[in-house]
């Protein structure tokens, strides 16, 4: 193959980064801390996990095609955890 017929190497389109999960929580977090104001909250942790935990199982089962052993894999949970998961969250 000549110089000429050479195939090159196009530069990659510059990828715009997003930002990482833990910044949009962060986010999310400090809204919800704003916007209580000057009202106290009480067990913000289990909250926030409660908010977070259906939408992470809903996206994950459709990622997954519905596959419960492929989506708990992905999770790093027992397939029986997942189960119960979702039933608890109405998803099942």
């Amino acid at each position: 193959m000549t110089a000429q017929h050479a195939l090159r190497a196009e530069p990659a389109p510059p990828s715009h980064a997003q930002p990482a999960l833990r910044d949009y929580v962060a986010k999310a977090v400090r809204r919800y801390l704003h916007d209580l104001g000057d009202c106290d909250t009480h067990e913000l942790y289990d909250i926030v996990l409660r908010e977070i935990e259906a939408p992470l199982l809903n996206e994950v089962m459709r990622h997954c095609d519905g596959n419960q052993s492929r989506a708990a894999a992905t999770l790093g949970i027992n397939r029986a955890t997942l189960r119960k998961k979702l039933r608890e969250h109405g998803l099942a």
